[in-house]
């Protein structure tokens, strides 16, 4: 079911405001079958060849802003371009193999007039390898300051639009602008792209949705995404209306990095939460398989740009400005916060941190300091008015309760700071403080350590000694992204005010020596995980997650932004029912096994028993003599046997093969193994523990089998109890004679030497002992339970004692790693294939009946 929010490119197009550029003319077009599948993406329906390895690398680095400052001549009205050395889309590049050719994709800060775009670009392609897009002003005010700023970013920091006071309500508009922004931005990476070559790294929340618009004209493009913000836990992210669309539109990446594991973890969450999906780690790499595709998860904080933050230190206005900080500062201890404008950075929080630390601590009047910074606000609107006016009036109050002639307790500096004044600051502070309530990275505590560090000009111009000890302290909000890698400092949480306080002044009290080790500790994780290291390491992993692209064949399927690729292996395909017709009409001797749950019927049907349509085609597939058919599942035999009590010659193996019935007239059967259960007084009762402590879990009591299930608890929850459940059972039945498998939302325990894959051994060994030589075998089935018929009947084609190679047809039901060598995607599916071969048979036996009717006439 499409929802409302999947709006497919047509639909956008339809309104003024979202009238896209024209797509390059070189483009391959995309031709569209029935069910929306797309069969061919630039020749992917086949494999191809991995591009020469000899060619010259490029990266396409995507980011909202490109590294560039632009200013207008006032005399010659011309546009003047420079680089920026702040940005980190320039900064990242020095971890790039030498020799990589970059191209920067994104948009300036300034308007551009139409009548000068192409001026423009082919200036900034051939001066700066910058691609720019222009975005139409009504676009780019609903995608960045709508979209952007006033609804994912405040939900993205985990401010829930429950009013109109505290973020927006959804607004479709603004989401139908960013998507066409998104677009906007892709089509300017496809007209600098070499898609068999190229890697694309795209930047933050800004432009989420643009790997599903590459991904669906170039199926094997090299695309990673970094997210820069916070990502919400699920519970937050479920309230965005376009949920889905966005995480789909991730998970058409490559390899998805974030800063934390806590935000990595959040985003597994809601990925296994809203789209079903699992996430497993191999050798220490996280991984989600989406439709046949490895998406890798990385986990990286960014790092700063050592030198460029040591040029602004030698910078002769940085020594300067420090010699007349520390005039102006004399004999008193600063404290430093540097924030942008926001609601999110807690600078009230701090002001009133720093009240309660002069309360408490009153010898400390006229002897610290605390300098802020207020960097300019990056969006607008009445709460960051509203956040600024607050600061104002805390810190006025505080100055006037505490302040006295010389000396005000806080000292606010509102305007845009040079950086070479910021590195004196950083230089002369005691102590460095961020006390966000929510932050992503926030490398203002790197960029206070290197400084504090120092550099023989800044030494000289503080008249320190190269060889004197440095320190530093740091008080970090815990919600920052930032504070896992700073073991060193001060961790505090924001909201608590004396905490604070009381960290201010460990801080500032604390000995020079410790204050000396935590230095060292920081300056040398900041200094050796700088942003060349963080870069380095990004891409490296993206290469290593792209390498296997050409060893699959991909197909495109799904509209709009629900388009995903399916990722096959060459060997692995869709079973079809034109081939197995035409080999089960030329057999005589075949062996059919169908798995119940999840095969014959899907896996989430409320009502169990087969339908009357289910037991008609078995009835018909039965009846062929030339069929011995059998329905193998885990289920007991009491509600099998009573299921299909209306199918005469369909056999069955219940529980898995502990029980089996050749056919209604016979007799059950057990496995010749021991009977002694009792290693369920051992196994039940932990079950018990578990099923208590998981909401939504239940026992189901078997003859030969104990089986746990949580398809009804939390998933994420349900799976973390399963894999605990599944070691205690390994555990305290280590000496018994079962086995303990982990099976689709399901641990089971059940008695060695039962598998599926013992049923079909002992039917296709019945029928070649008697003389009936099997000629085509088919089995379907869905879980890891099915993988063990898969390896038997796969076997049977090595088999020297058969005089000729049966017919084999394996085959799996959804797209997933399987022995099986064919799947199909629903028991929708299945049931049409058995049933196009139960119709099959009708046939054959009709004509059969006619040819005999006639000889019996001649």
């Amino acid at each position: 079911m499409f929802s409302r929010s999947c709006i497919s490119l047509l639909e956008l197009a339809s309104g003024d405001m979202l009238n896209f550029p024209p797509t390059p003319r070189n483009l391959p077009r995309l031709m569209t079958t029935v069910r929306g599948i797309m069969p061919e993406i630039e020749g992917s329906g086949g494999l191809q060849s991995p591009p020469p390895p000899d060619c010259c690398e490029k990266i396409i680095v995507v980011a909202n802003f490109l590294p560039i400052n632009a200013q207008k001549d006032v005399n010659s009205g011309k546009w003047c371009f420079s680089l920026d050395e702040d940005s980190l889309s320039l900064q990242l590049t020095d971890g790039f193999p030498p020799g990589t050719k970059v191209v920067f994709v994104g948009s300036l800060k300034v308007e551009i007039d139409i009548s000068e775009q192409e001026v423009v670009s082919q200036k900034l392609l051939e001066e700066f390898n910058c691609a720019p897009t222009f975005l139409p002003s009504d676009i780019q005010k609903k995608y960045y300051h709508g979209f952007c700023k006033q609804y994912l970013w405040p939900l993205f920091h985990y401010m829930m639009p429950m009013c109109l006071d505290h973020g927006n309500r959804f607004d479709r508009k603004l989401w139908q602008a960013y998507v066409c922004a998104n677009k906007m931005f892709a089509d300017k990476v496809m007209e600098v792209i070499n898609p068999e070559e190229d890697y694309v790294w795209v930047h933050d929340y800004h432009l989420m949705i643009l790997p599903t618009f590459l991904r669906k004209h170039f199926a094997r493009v090299k695309l990673g995404f970094f997210l820069h913000s916070p990502f919400p836990s699920s519970e937050i992210y479920r309230s965005l209306p376009v949920r889905d669309e966005i995480l789909r539109a991730l998970l058409n990446a490559d390899l998805v990095g974030f800063h934390t594991f806590d935000y990595a973890r959040h985003f597994l969450s809601c990925c296994s939460r809203m789209l079903g999906l699992e996430y497993e780690s191999k050798r220490g790499y996280i991984g989600v398989d989406y439709f046949g595709r490895r998406v890798n998860i990385k986990i990286q904080p960014v790092g700063i740009h050592l030198g460029w933050l040591q040029s602004a230190l030698n910078h002769p206005l940085s020594s300067t400005k420090a010699e007349q900080i520390q005039q102006q500062f004399k004999g008193k201890k600063l404290i430093l916060g540097v924030d942008d404008m926001d609601i999110f950075k807690g600078i009230s929080l701090k002001f009133l941190a720093m009240e309660k630390l002069l309360l408490q601590r009153p010898e400390l009047l006229g002897k610290i300091v605390l300098v802020q910074i207020l960097n300019p606000a990056r969006s607008t609107g009445k709460d960051v008015q509203e956040a600024k006016r607050e600061t104002y009036v805390t810190a006025t109050r505080i100055n006037e309760a505490f302040g006295f002639p010389g000396y005000e307790p806080i000292t606010l500096i509102d305007r845009d700071v040079p950086l070479y004044e910021k590195t004196a600051y950083y230089s002369l502070a005691e102590c460095c403080i961020v006390n966000a309530v929510r932050d992503g990275m926030n490398l203002m505590p790197y960029k206070y350590t290197i400084c504090r560090q120092g550099t023989p000009k800044m030494d000289e111009a503080l008249s320190l000694s190269s060889d004197s000890p440095r320190t530093s302290t740091l008080v970090v909000s815990e919600f920052i992204g930032c504070s896992p890698s700073l073991s060193g400092a001060i961790r505090v949480n924001p909201w608590d005010v004396e905490a604070v306080a009381d960290a201010l002044n460990v801080a500032i009290t604390m000995p020079d020596v410790e204050k000396h080790l935590r230095h060292e500790k920081h300056y040398k994780y900041i200094s050796s995980h700088d942003v060349a290291y963080w870069s380095r390491s990004f891409f490296q992993d993206l290469e290593r997650a792209c390498k296997d692209h050409y060893s699959k064949r991909c197909w495109g399927i799904g509209f709009g932004l629900n388009f995903r690729i399916l990722s096959l292996s060459p060997s692995f395909r869709k079973l079809s029912i034109d081939h197995i017709l035409s080999s089960y009409r030329k057999t005589s001797r075949r062996a059919i096994f169908l798995d119940y749950d999840g095969t014959v019927v899907p896996q989430t049907s409320i009502s169990k028993p087969p339908s009357p349509e289910v037991i008609s085609v078995l009835n018909n597939l039965c009846s062929d003599p030339k069929n011995i058919v059998f329905m193998v599942s885990g289920r007991g035999k009491k509600s099998l046997g009573e299921w299909f009590s209306q199918c005469e010659n369909l056999g069955i193996a219940a529980e898995h093969g502990y029980f089996i019935r050749w056919s209604r007239k016979s007799d059950w059967e057990t496995a010749p193994l021991a009977a002694d259960v009792e290693w369920k007084q051992i196994a039940e009762p932990v079950m018990k523990l578990y099923t208590e402590a998981t909401d939504g879990s239940y026992i189901e009591t078997k003859e030969s089998a104990l089986v746990w299930h949580h398809q009804d608890a939390d998933p994420y929850f349900g799976s973390c109890q399963a894999m605990e459940l599944l070691d205690h059972l390994e555990n305290v039945l280590a000496n018994e004679p079962v086995v303990v498998k982990r099976g689709q939302q399901i641990v089971e325990v059940k008695p060695q030497g039962i598998t599926k894959g013992l049923v079909a051994d002992k039917v296709l060994s019945m029928m070649i002992n008697e003389g009936k030589l099997v000629d085509f075998v088919m089995c379907i089935g869905d879980d890891r339970s099915d993988e063990d018929m898969f390896e038997s009947i796969s076997s049977i084609a090595s088999n020297s004692c058969l005089p000729t190679v049966p017919e084999v047809f394996a085959c799996t039901v959804g797209q997933k790693p399987s022995k099986a060598k064919y799947y199909l995607d629903d028991s929708v599916d299945v049931m049409a294939l058995i049933g196009g071969l139960a119709a099959s048979s009708l046939k054959s036996r009709s004509n059969t009946a006619i040819q005999v009717s006639l000889e019996n006439v001649v």
